[in-house]
Parts: C-alpha cells; structure tokens; sequence
C-alpha cells in the first residue's frame, strides 16, 4: 500500500474531518483521479509523434493510455475530424497514490528553478490543474529516446466542494503550493 494512502487514511481525514467540522467521515474530501493528457499537434503530419508520446505516457504511469481524435476539422491547423491529435491516462486507486507520490517527490523538484505551484489554479470545482513543460522531469524517461520534448497536463479530480478544502487535502498530501 502507498504510503500516501496510508497518511490519508490515518491522519489527513482526521484533521480535515475537525477544520471544516464535517458531520460525517464520508463528506471528507478525498482525490478521485488523476488525468495525465499530451497533446500532440504534429501528429497530423507524422504517426511517430503519437506512438513517441503513448510510449512516454505509458512508461510514466505504467498503465496503458488512450489516444484522443480531433472533434472537428479546422483547416488552418490542418486537421481534420477523428484525427489522432493526443494522448490521455486516468489513474485511480493505488496507482494513482503512487504516481502522485512520485510526482511530488521525484519528478516536481527536478524541474529547472522551481519554487512551488500556483496554488491558483483549481477551477472552483475543487479540480487542480497542473501543466508541465517537458516529461524529462520523470526519472522514467530516458533522454536519448525522446523523440521530441513536449509538455503534458495533470489534472487532480477531488470530491471536494470548494477550492478552499481541496487546497487544505492537497497541501495536506505535499503538494509544493508556492506561498
């Protein structure tokens, strides 16, 4: 079991539980997934791009990913309707713990000049989005197989109800908030 899970279980409900003075231990704010998403525009030229970043997303993880296709076609970019055009992950339960774990603390103070993330950037839902410019921050990742450098979304779902308590649950958790 993640060590995480078990920090959450024993200690973070308990101390959430008593701040924003919950009635019940199920109306604890808890992380649901996580959404790992590349997007991956030069796609629409060249098929390596695609299988390049499944691979990277796939190694990252260790789950299998989802490709994503073009909703509409928009001729300036050169796209056309159910193009592959990205590459998703949901990870839940203990692979999710792991990954955050990792996330925190292996992959986030590797980047270049870092002093925390914006704790601004939840979208009123108790949803935190993360953007990451290059997957080299993933010890995984080997340089001299990367096809081309590019940058991914991390998308941290909670239950929770309010910007405030999902703050609180992934400040409680280690995420590096810039103060």
């Amino acid at each position: 079991m993640s060590t995480l899970k078990e920090l959450y279980d024993k200690e973070i409900k308990k101390s959430l539980m008593k701040e924003f003075k919950y009635s019940s231990i199920m109306e604890v704010p808890k992380l649901e997934k996580i959404v790992i998403n590349m997007g991956v525009g030069d796609a629409t030229g060249d098929t390596k791009f695609i299988t390049a970043a499944v691979a990277d997303l796939e190694t990252i993880t260790g789950q299998k990913c989802v490709t994503t296709k073009a909703k509409k076609s928009i001729a300036s970019f050169k796209l056309r309707q159910g193009q592959t055009i990205g590459a998703k992950v949901t990870l839940r339960g203990e692979k999710m713990y792991i990954f955050l774990e990792k996330l925190i603390n292996v992959a986030l103070p590797r980047v270049r000049d870092f002093r925390g993330i914006n704790p601004r950037s939840f979208d009123g839902y108790g949803n935190y989005t993360l953007g990451i410019k290059d997957q080299l921050i993933f010890p995984e990742i080997e340089f001299d197989d990367v096809v081309k450098v590019r940058g991914m979304d991390i998308v941290l779902v909670t239950t929770a109800k309010s910007n405030e308590e999902a703050l609180k649950l992934l400040q409680a958790l280690g995420m590096p908030f810039r103060k």
